[in-house]
């Protein structure tokens, strides 16, 4: 036998944070007038053996506001059900034992930007709601062309403020965390086919930055051999992050293509360092139709505190229930989310995009996820391969 503790309705997923300031890395004010539109797309995250499934309905509208400012308006819907691992150790021969979860997740955001002689300006403001977990997010991002318009400097700020609520642990209190992003980058266009991008960003978090569904084991301490006794995880409550990102896009007019790579350099003070590889293809058939395959490969160290389980460890939890302290942020730090592991994923995909009239496309896409474990230690049935599929219609004026 062992001793498990009582099960939990759910797990955080890792669709849980909407973090709103991932404007600051994905969504640069730009120069050019774009038409006004509106875009629905649904996408279906689908894990291997039943685990988590997640249902994503997302709506954006733009709209230009006179000649020189722009608005556009994104809601997002996600229903989150499946099944995910806890942390505890599994049996001999057995998977690793896994926890129900279900959830649904509503989020908006909205971002104004303004173009002036020079400079482009963007305001960008969200909030992501689920039943135990609230994020609000935003975001000021500022680009400035020189070098007769070949040369884009960007600078830009993101902020959340998340609450963390879960009654069924004994709280007494709600939890929060806090961050802060920076980003500076340029852009350089090499010749008329060719442009370059890179960009240093840096980040803080501080705050209640444990999951309190997540838990270690450990024999130690224990007289049975057939027991052993499980904790609730605790990471630290401060962490600095740095990336550093560079790309190249090259339009190939003979083929009617384009190719586009790129490379990002991660490190955190919680001791995980990643690289991630990006490559896709955009290949156009006449004016209608658009192919675009992808591949992108990522591998990350394990962090600091990252452990299977504390038997190889030096540390010595406390024993008695701490339900009401989960996540103190106090040393000694552990955790067993696989998460922070030795790990590598490879995402492979292919879109298609079919312009049917002059105001109406619509798009198709597969992704294939893949995640291993490197360390040798935490059981590959931890980890999650995944299909994505992904449908939308892009109405324009």
């Amino acid at each position: 036998m062992v001793h498990r503790p009582s099960p939990c309705e759910k797990l955080s997923s890792s669709a849980r944070a909407f973090v709103v300031a991932c404007v600051l890395l994905l969504s640069h004010p730009k120069a050019a007038r774009a038409e006004d539109s509106l875009t629905f797309k649904a996408q279906s995250w689908q894990e291997d053996n039943n685990r988590i499934r997640v249902d994503s309905q997302y709506a954006q509208v733009e709209k230009d506001l006179g000649t020189d400012t722009r608005i556009k308006v994104m809601g997002l819907i996600d229903s989150i059900a499946g099944a995910t691992p806890t942390g505890e150790k599994p049996a001999p021969g057995q998977p690793v034992p896994e926890v129900p979860m279900k959830d649904r997740r509503k989020a908006w955001n909205a971002d104004l930007s303004h173009q002036f002689p020079r400079l482009s300006v963007d305001v960008g403001y969200g909030v992501s709601r689920e039943s135990d977990y609230v994020s609000d997010g935003w975001s000021l991002n500022t680009v400035t062309d020189f070098n007769q318009k070949n040369t884009n400097l960007l600078i830009g700020y993101g902020g959340t403020s998340d609450t963390i609520m879960e009654p069924k642990l004994g709280w007494k209190n709600d939890r929060h965390k806090k961050g802060a992003d920076f980003i500076t980058g340029v852009t350089q266009l090499l010749d008329p086919n060719t442009s370059v991008t890179t960009n240093i960003s840096y980040g803080t978090s501080s705050g209640y930055m444990s999951d309190p569904y997540k838990i270690v084991s450990t024999t130690r301490f224990v007289d049975d051999p057939g027991f052993y006794h499980t904790e609730a995880e605790n990471r630290p409550e401060k962490k600095n992050k740095l990336s550093v990102f560079g790309g190249i896009n090259h339009n190939f007019e003979k083929l009617n293509g384009a190719l586009d790579g790129s490379y990002r350099y991660y490190h955190d003070s919680f001791g995980v360092t990643s690289h991630t590889i990006s490559l896709a293809w955009i290949q156009k058939f006449g004016e209608h139709v658009m192919v675009q395959p992808s591949i992108r490969f990522y591998r990350q160290s394990a962090s600091d505190f990252y452990y299977f389980d504390l038997d190889r460890s030096r540390i010595d939890p406390a024993l008695e229930p701490t339900l009401s302290e989960t996540g103190t942020g106090k040393a000694p730090f552990y955790s067993s989310d696989y998460r922070l592991s030795h790990l590598q994923t490879i995402d492979a995909g292919i879109k298609v995009i079919v312009k049917i009239t002059a105001w109406l496309s619509v798009d198709m896409a597969y992704d294939r996820y893949l995640m291993r474990g490197l360390d040798h230690l935490t059981p590959q049935s931890a980890y999650p391969n995944a299909n994505t599929f992904t449908v939308g219609f892009k109405l324009t004026r």
